[in-house]
């Protein structure tokens, strides 16, 4: 992949974080999960507020620590 550099307000990158789901999750990654959640508005307003919804518990079940990691996937899965 080939990176780029932006300038970003702080509040745009504080607005930024809200979004990131763990800790670890690139800006890059959040960009293009905004940038899905706007092109599938578009397209389907109904589907875009079930994904909205869909990520808004995801986020909260990882806050409250209602998740497992990639070691333990990859075993329960047999990987």
């Amino acid at each position: 992949m080939e990176a780029t550099t932006i300038k970003l307000d702080q509040k745009t990158k504080r607005d930024l974080d809200k979004f990131k789901e763990h800790k670890t999750e690139t800006y890059d990654e959040v960009i293009r999960k905004v940038i899905y959640i706007a092109n599938t508005s578009k397209d389907n307003p109904g589907l875009s507020q079930e994904t909205v919804r869909g990520i808004e518990k995801a986020r909260e079940r990882i806050r409250k620590g209602h998740f497992i990691n990639e070691q333990d996937a990859k075993k329960k899965l047999g990987l």
